[in-house]
């Protein structure tokens, strides 16, 4: 399990996001209002400059302004087998659709496990990159979000509009 050993803070239309990294992998991405007194917990230093926290910010950039639809960011998740599993499902749900917790179940082979999936969903630590937000309640509701609802909301209407007009 890789640690980040560096972090820096970017302005982004959902709020400031504290992007954390090795040194050529985004390992997690924080909404900085969920951080206590806006402290990290993790042992990391800033470092602005460095390549993957640049590309990053201008792939975000592009993606919040409509102009991108998926990312090529090289990225670390640490999990279980089954969240790995989750985690892959997320990345291919295309840009402006929605699939249901019990779905994306489906796609990893058993539908009995959407409660399962919606714990490996809000555990993953790269959201926005990694769509989690694309997975809504079968009766069509939000559900969570680690950003918090507003913002799940946000994204997925960007995403519709942006998506529409295409």
């Amino acid at each position: 399990m890789l640690s980040p050993r560096f972090f820096k803070k970017i302005e982004s239309t959902v709020g400031k996001l504290i992007l954390l990294a090795s040194e050529d992998k985004l390992i997690e991405i924080k909404f900085d209002r969920l951080t206590v007194n806006g402290e990290l917990s993790e042992n990391v230093e800033e470092n602005s400059e460095l390549p993957i926290f640049l590309d990053t910010e201008v792939q975000l950039d592009e993606y919040f302004r409509g102009k991108r639809k998926s990312f090529s960011i090289p990225i670390i998740l640490n999990g279980t087998e089954f969240q790995q599993k989750v985690w892959k499902q997320l990345q291919s749900i295309p840009y402006g659709e929605t699939i249901s917790y019990q779905e994306l179940a489906e796609k990893i082979g058993d539908k009995k496990k959407a409660r399962a999936v919606g714990a490996a969903n809000g555990k993953n630590s790269i959201p926005i990159i990694v769509p989690c937000h694309r997975v809504i309640s079968k009766d069509g509701s939000l559900g969570g979000f680690g950003g918090g609802v507003p913002v799940k909301r946000y994204l997925l209407e960007m995403e519709r509009r942006v998506f529409v007009k295409k």
